[in-house]
């Protein structure tokens, strides 16, 4: 099979990170697919630079020149399906009419309803990466036969060798002897990493050799970073802006923290699952059907500050519980969110679709 994916994003984000697993499962399992992603973006660097046969398209009037090239691969005939990777790239496909030539399929990632959801209702399938996502799409009007439900996933690591570890810590200025918390994602209001960082007062009180690591920028962080120098926090909270190498903040963590506040799933959560890392998370949008607490993780009811430190304190008291849920994490996203899973779902997807062409 010769699947066509498109991803118009310029930046690396969690669903360019799901497109590039996806072309390479795909690669690696002899179907020879092919990427148009915008000139420079990370994701057409990072394709290109495994094998993967990219048409790159200049920035500059992107959804128009995506959509002519859209139509010149079609052209041809040796292209069986088109699954578009984000709503731009969505336009574009319409715009090019590729679902009335080839079946078309978009990946949706995020709950809010679809203002106007035309160009989604000429797809053959929608692919919801979670039971909360598929909801959204439900009440937005798309018909529910219409939806399928591929979860995201991740690749599992081999465990983390002492050396490793290490390494990582001393890359952050942690010793081995302190505590490192983490959470990785963009600083946005919406993910809640202020309900994080106003948590950490009550956790070193009690435990002061801990620390704190942010990966991620955005927006927020001025104003994150303000309240830590306001309230001594400042030798505390690692602000590591973006991070190309991510391994090396989660083979340097003991618990890794998700505070979102309505969260499609969490890319970054299952990652830190797959790693074996006990983690606490807010239970809201996609992340209680797989996180269940007390058994693969911690969740709590809201993202509030005492909610948080309140968990985190149960598990650093707790020796025995964080081996526990670390292991469960990791066999969690070993049998059913594993990126080999998500490759599998979606091809699945693809034949039911393609099969008879």
């Amino acid at each position: 099979m010769i699947p066509l994916v498109v991803d118009l994003e310029t930046e690396w984000r969690g669903g360019q990170s799901q497109a590039f697993l996806l072309l390479k499962g795909l690669y690696e399992r002899g179907h020879a697919a092919e990427l148009i992603a915008p000139q420079g973006s990370a994701l057409s660097q990072r394709a290109a630079a495994e094998g993967i046969y990219v048409h790159r398209v200049r920035q500059r009037l992107l959804r128009l020149r995506a959509a002519a090239m859209i139509r010149r691969v079609l052209s041809d005939g040796r292209i069986e399906l088109v699954h578009v990777n984000e709503p731009h790239a969505l336009t574009s496909a319409w715009l090019a009419g590729a679902h009335r030539k080839v079946p078309l399929l978009v990946s949706r990632r995020v709950a809010y309803r679809i203002q106007g959801p035309k160009r989604y209702l000429a797809a053959q399938r929608v692919l919801a990466i979670s039971r909360f996502v598929k909801e959204s799409l439900v009440a937005s009007g798309i018909p529910e036969e219409r939806i399928g439900l591929v979860y995201e996933g991740v690749e599992v690591p081999a465990p983390v060798a002492a050396d490793t570890r290490a390494s990582a810590r001393r890359r952050w200025g942690v010793g081995e002897q302190e505590t490192l918390l983490g959470c990785v994602g963009y600083l946005l209001p919406e993910k809640g990493q202020e309900f994080l960082v106003k948590a950490l007062p009550a956790v070193v009180a009690k435990h002061p050799a801990t620390k704190l690591i942010l990966a991620g920028d955005g927006p927020c962080r001025a104003e994150l970073e303000a309240y830590c120098r306001a309230n001594g926090l400042a030798k505390k909270v690692i602000f590591a802006g973006f991070i190309t190498e991510i391994a090396q903040v989660y083979a340097a963590l003991d618990i890794f923290v998700f505070p979102s506040i309505a969260e499609p799933l969490g890319t970054s959560l299952l990652a830190a699952m797959a790693w074996g890392l006990p983690v606490v998370a807010v239970a809201s949008g996609g992340v209680p059907e797989y996180v269940e607490s007390g058994k693969t993780g911690l969740l709590v009811d809201r993202p509030e500050a005492e909610l948080i430190s309140s968990a985190l304190l149960r598990i650093l008291d707790d020796a025995a519980l964080r081996q526990r849920l670390g292991g469960a994490a990791r066999e969690k996203i070993r049998g059913s969110l594993s990126a080999e899973t998500m490759v599998e779902n979606t091809l699945a997807v693809y034949e039911a679709l393609a099969g008879g062409r």
